[in-house]
């Protein structure tokens, strides 16, 4: 049910390196930390620059040190599972999690990650829990990111009226993530809400963010609605752009149902 442009990894757009300052704890002020704590936050910046670079045995390495300098780091913990999972080394990303939830079990950024650790080895019900965790968290800031998140992982374990719910309350949070509106458009077109979808996906078809998926999709809605114009546009956009893609080749084969 989920492409590419639905469920990206770790590192994607909304698994967070847990770099931002603890949602469960008290702000620190400078004043407040030692100095092997300011050390260690200044390398495990570095490491997070790396890892988002896709420099993961670097980033790994960075958070050894990190970790030899101050063990009591949670985020330093949630780094080192999300290097972990991108390592396809799943068991030794979930000891890192459980090791920064031990640290810090209300750290919302750390119960997000941990949730979306859980939702790839479809541990759904644990995977929810995480989320919801997160999201009660009064002091969490990037509720967007975890709502899409936890509507991704509902979808997954075929909760498609929970899903939507959760991406709908994403969108209303950050109406320009091009990720939440393709899933949401997505789920509007399983269920045969075309209207509603073709909404949705012609915010995105219609900006610079429209790639061969969104088009595919808008695409699909349009020929459902019986705008041939339209869907034919979106075609020849499809194939101009992305000639290579599955989905050119599925439009040139007319596998609208597929």
């Amino acid at each position: 049910m989920l492409g590419g442009c639905a469920a990206p990894g770790a590192s994607g757009p909304f698994a967070g390196t847990g770099a931002s300052a603890s949602a469960g704890a008290e702000p620190l002020t400078e004043s407040d930390e030692p100095e092997s704590r300011r050390r260690a936050r200044l390398r495990l910046a570095l490491a997070v620059g790396y890892f988002e670079q896709g420099q993961t045995t670097v980033a790994l390495d960075e958070i050894k040190q990190v970790l030899a300098i101050d063990p009591g780091l949670s985020d330093a913990y949630s780094l080192r599972g999300l290097i972990y999972m991108r390592l396809n080394s799943p068991q030794l990303a979930e000891d890192s999690f459980r090791r920064a939830l031990q640290i810090n079990p209300r750290d919302a950024g750390v119960l997000h990650n941990y949730g979306w650790f859980l939702c790839q080895q479809q541990r759904y019900p644990e995977s929810l829990q995480a989320f919801n965790q997160a999201l009660a968290n009064p002091l969490y800031l990037d509720t967007a990111k975890t709502y899409l998140a936890l509507g991704l992982c509902q979808a997954r374990a075929g909760q498609r009226a929970e899903a939507e719910r959760s991406l709908a309350h994403a969108y209303e949070l950050d109406a320009g993530n091009p990720v939440t509106g393709y899933n949401l458009a997505l789920l509007l077109y399983l269920r045969g809400d075309d209207s509603r979808a073709q909404f949705y996906i012609r915010r995105i078809n219609n900006s610079d963010q429209a790639n061969a998926e969104t088009l595919w999709l808008g695409a699909r809605i349009e020929r459902r609605l019986n705008n041939t114009a339209a869907m034919r546009q979106l075609g020849d956009q499809l194939k101009r752009r992305f000639p290579q893609s599955k989905e050119a080749m599925a439009f040139e084969r007319g596998a609208f149902d597929e």
